[in-house]
């Protein structure tokens, strides 16, 4: 990560928005907003990731401002947390470095009607049949298996692929964004060797920050909205965070191959080469748009099986059929994905490529794309924190529309370099730490947990604080980690 600190200008909006004005240097094109509050924005300037935001702000027919969310750290190319959208009829370009590496790295989160006394005696022993059951850790393949054809295939189709192999249910689909099929995806863009990749990963959770963790309903804020979510007090609930796995990799990595030479190719000057762009209506953009696209139903698939894996270890355990156990998914989304999307821009409908790169879609009540059982109250908008403190359920509002382009944060974002948190954790044993807080934690290694322990985030209350106050999405209801398994 990079250490130095940002010393170009902030400017203070209001109690949640600072300002990096274009006049900070002539290529930007827009402002760079980061939405953070006094406390967040001192530990933000202690990196670069603000003049990331910057040199997003130069991008070809970028529109309105260069997004931040109060998660922001530093990333490839562009920050962590980070959002822009560009207009393809002014030349916008579509760059992999707004999406990142794991294409569709979202989250799903599964009820159930399970409370928090029905579990607290088995938790030890639910825990380590689920980490015995799922495959977790970098590279590792799982139970289910896809020759390339049928890879190709679940890319086209996304998770209605396994569902019609009674891998699920159609209901699921229905509380998946985009119903787990982004149109007009073409697997056949996407490279053999990313295939390859891909036809042993999918079910698994993969490493790094990914997890699938057990938690409780600890607050509810928002009792309306709560119930029509089915979400009360001390309920039980599974949350999955993956993504495409190595096929998403193969992907971005093949497409900053093709991309290496497009700037020149089409006059674009970069401050930054990670910023590696094409227009997206050239050949290359498409290319990329169709294959970055496949990885991402992808991902949906892989989160509807490792879904699928928790049903089966719950009804194992408790000895009831899934379906019993109420185990209904509320939402899966993305956060790290670019879409087309109809925005207001100036007064005028325009559609447009949101790049939201560890940010989270946020639409309002009303809007179309929410599914029908939601659409009176908004978007499910699932935010995962660290697994020593909590997560959040939000949904969304109306200002994320107006100040966004419908996006808001999505996560507790890092507070300390991987590097760091391994030379934090001399002398200290992470899973105790985490059992005294009343979490069981398993993971494939001891340095997963050094890596993601609660320290290395900020606290994701304060996260949530700012969106909330910004009116991009509202508290529904806090959860907390009793049981985790990671890579």
């Amino acid at each position: 990560m990079q250490k130095t600190a940002y010393a170009g200008p902030l400017e203070k909006v209001d109690a949640c928005c600072f300002r990096i004005p274009k006049s900070y240097r002539p290529d930007m094109r827009v402002d760079g907003l980061i939405f953070a509050n006094d406390r967040l924005i001192e530990s933000i300037r202690k990196d670069q990731a603000p003049d990331q935001v910057a040199n997003v702000a130069t991008l070809p027919g970028i529109q309105s401002a260069s997004f931040a969310m109060p998660d922001i750290h530093w990333g490839y190319g562009f920050c962590i947390g980070g959002v822009c959208a560009t207009d393809p009829a002014e030349g916008g370009v579509i760059s992999p470095g707004g999406v990142g590496y794991d294409i569709n790295c979202g989250v799903r989160l599964v009820k159930t009607n399970l409370f928090l006394d029905d579990v607290k005696h088995r938790i030890r022993r639910l825990v380590k049949s689920l980490f015995h059951t799922i495959p977790t850790g970098a590279g590792k393949g799982g139970r289910y298996k896809f020759d390339a054809t049928e890879t190709r295939r679940l890319m086209g189709e996304g998770p209605r692929f396994v569902v019609n192999r009674n891998l699920g249910v159609p209901r699921d689909l229905d509380h998946t964004e985009a119903h787990g099929k982004i149109e007009d995806a073409d697997p056949d863009e996407v490279s053999d060797h990313a295939v390859k990749r891909g036809s042993e990963q999918c079910g698994t959770l993969g490493s790094g920050n990914h997890f699938l963790e057990v938690q409780v309903v600890d607050s509810v804020f928002d009792a309306e909205v709560a119930k029509v979510f089915g979400l009360e007090l001390n309920q039980v609930c599974v949350m999955i965070h993956s993504g495409s796995r190595g096929l998403g990799y193969q992907v971005c990595d093949d497409a900053l191959a093709q991309f290496r030479n497009c700037p020149q190719k089409y006059g674009i000057t970069l401050p930054d080469r990670q910023l590696a762009c094409a227009p997206a209506e050239s050949p290359e953009g498409r290319k990329y748009i169709f294959a970055m696209r496949a990885a991402a139903n992808y991902g949906f698939c892989n989160r509807q099986l490792l879904m699928q894996q928790a049903r089966e270890v719950f009804a194992a355990e408790f000895g009831r059929p899934w379906e019993d156990l109420g185990m209904e998914l509320l939402y899966d989304v993305a956060h790290t994905i670019a879409k087309l999307e109809q925005h207001t821009v100036d007064e005028k409908k325009t559609k447009v490529w949101v790049h939201r790169k560890g940010a989270t879609r946020a639409f309002p009540a009303g809007h179309p794309e929410v599914p029908e059982q939601f659409r009176a109250v908004g978007q499910p908008v699932i935010i995962p924190g660290d697994m020593g403190r909590a997560s959040w359920v939000l949904v969304g509002s109306a200002g994320s529309m107006e100040r966004t382009f419908g996006s808001t944060c999505h996560g507790a974002g890092r507070a300390m370099s991987r590097t760091a948190a391994k030379a934090n954790v001399t002398g200290r044993k992470i899973e105790k730490e985490l059992e005294a807080r009343g979490v069981i934690a398993m993971a494939s290694s001891r340095m997963g947990l050094a890596e993601e322990q609660p320290n290395a985030y900020k606290n994701v209350d304060h996260v949530v604080d700012v969106v909330h106050e910004a009116n991009l999405s509202r508290k529904v209801a806090r959860m907390r980690p009793i049981g985790v398994i990671k890579g």
